[in-house]
């Protein structure tokens, strides 16, 4: 934390509302630098482009996200998180998302169930898009886009966190129904191995399943609320 509260050198990536800054880029140069000599011979691909140029997942493959929310880092100190997945030939194995400010490690994988922090976490309630609320991204509900405003009025209400990892972390433990937004592979890669773990379920918009080399529009939440929401999103 104390490293976090430093000095920021704030650069914009591809425009104002997308950010770097140096914690982003040093933080990623440390999760490099440690998966490797973890796993000697795995490849890593971060946002900031600091690890290894990949074009498939065969072998082992860490996904990191050194901020996820950098304008949230940046703006407030509050609503970020740090992602790290591990994949083996394609296959989600291991996830982990560190909300920094409450101090909360989501992790775990099929084999060895999910947790936070040592706590082990049950599936959460399989509830209905109307029973729930639903995590959401700003510009697709402003866009209206795959119609995002009918499926906002339909669920019982919709939050805006600008962190797929703090959405992440409350759809799986139940505080919300799932989460939709635009992601690249950092953004999801560590939720869906965490969430598919407790059950949910992890798409594109249409029901498709997502590719993990390249951006999607995504679409996390309980097996019924996807039912609703697929309902909604795919109709002409």
């Amino acid at each position: 934390m104390e490293r976090l509260n430093g000095h920021l050198d704030v650069n914009e990536k591809t425009g104002r509302k997308d950010l770097v800054t140096n914690i982003d880029k040093d933080n990623e140069k440390f999760f490099v630098k440690q998966l490797r000599a973890l796993e000697p011979g795995s490849k890593v691909l971060g946002e900031e482009g600091l690890g290894d140029k990949i074009d498939s997942l065969d072998g082992q493959v860490w996904i990191v996200d050194p901020i996820d929310g950098t304008m949230n880092f940046v703006k407030q100190r509050d609503h970020f998180a740090m992602m790290i997945a591990y994949y083996v030939d394609g296959v989600p194995t291991l996830g982990f998302i560190y909300d920094v400010i409450n101090d909360k490690l989501y992790h775990g994988g099929p084999d060895i169930g999910i947790y936070v922090n040592s706590e082990s976490m049950n599936p959460p309630a399989n509830n209905s898009l109307e029973d729930g609320l639903i995590g959401m991204s700003g510009p697709l509900i402003i866009r209206d886009v795959h119609h995002m405003q009918e499926i906002a009025e339909a669920s019982s209400g919709y939050r805006i966190y600008g962190s797929a990892g703090i959405e992440i972390a409350a759809a799986i433990s139940g505080k919300t129904i799932g989460y939709i937004s635009h992601l690249r592979p950092w953004d999801i890669a560590a939720g869906r191995v965490l969430a598919e773990t407790l059950g949910m379920t992890v798409s594109t918009i249409d029901g498709k399943p997502i590719d993990m080399l390249s951006s999607n529009t995504v679409l996390l939440a309980t097996k019924k609320a996807q039912k609703d929401i697929l309902k909604i999103s795919t109709k002409r």
